[in-house]
């Protein structure tokens, strides 16, 4: 790949006990690429997100951001180091409106907390820097309706507003598009493409139909293992990914 490497890691581990959650496993994240994980349940898809975040500590193995070992520093560390993090579930403040959303989420770059009370402009770079999020999202005409009313797609549209708001490089995206019918998830489709322009996408998704349309690369994981990194076209047609993950035989395409 020409592109730059951003994130890394090598021989990445984690157990608990005798379970292996993550075992070595290498890859390597480009910047203006989405990168796709995907795996059944319990392949260690969120494992690795949790690590590439700093929610958890690996057992073993190294991850590079930029050339810089960051395995031991805290999760807001990887904030500020431009790493931003989505989560299965929703997590949002439902009795905020959107931008105060975004506010909350900006301040982490800013410093300090946000002050809902205090005078009109003493929050101006906060909440520019919040508008200007709802607009990479299409969501800036819902800025002053509560955060609870708007549709669980415009919900889930927030949520990445609010990890574009602490100014990332990397965005640590994990299935983005659950639980939404299919127009929603076209449009989630449709923002992941034109964020691309712009970031290192690393990307956990059941949905194969999205995900093999956004991926640049696909990485499969099973049981806590890499099976490949490769090409959407290289994935389909990998015997193994077809018997340990798609569950269809050899003369099955996907």
């Amino acid at each position: 790949m020409d592109s730059q490497i951003v994130l890394e890691t090598e021989a990445l581990s984690k157990h608990w006990g005798g379970i292996k959650a993550l075992n070595d496993v290498s890859l390597r994240f480009h910047d203006k690429q989405i990168h796709g994980i995907v795996g059944p349940n319990g392949a260690g898809k969120s494992t690795l997100l949790n690590m590439l975040s700093g929610i958890l500590c690996p057992t073993s193995g190294v991850i590079f951001h930029r050339g810089q070992k960051v395995d031991k520093i805290r999760p807001w560390e990887f904030v500020r180091r431009g790493i931003g993090r989505s989560f299965q579930k929703t997590n949002i403040f439902p009795t905020l409106t959107c931008l105060e959303n975004c506010c909350v989420a900006a301040q982490r770059r800013f410093g300090g907390s946000f002050n809902f009370f205090s005078r009109k402009n003493s929050n101006q770079l906060v909440t520019e820097s919040a508008l200007k999020n709802l607009e990479a999202v299409n969501l800036e005409s819902r800025a002053d309706i509560m955060a609870a009313e708007i549709s669980y797609g415009e919900q889930r549209q927030l949520e990445i507003a609010m990890v574009l708001a602490t100014s990332p490089s990397i965005l640590l995206l994990d299935e983005p598009l659950a639980g939404m019918g299919h127009e929603e998830s076209r449009e989630i489709t449709k923002l992941l493409k034109q964020l691309k322009d712009r970031y290192c996408i690393v990307l956990v998704e059941h949905d194969m139909e999205a995900i093999f349309e956004l991926s640049d690369l696909l990485t499969v994981l099973d049981n806590g293992t890499h099976l490949i990194t490769g090409t959407v076209d290289q994935v389909r047609n990998n015997d193994k990914v077809k018997q340990a993950y798609l569950g269809c035989d050899e003369e099955d395409t996907l």
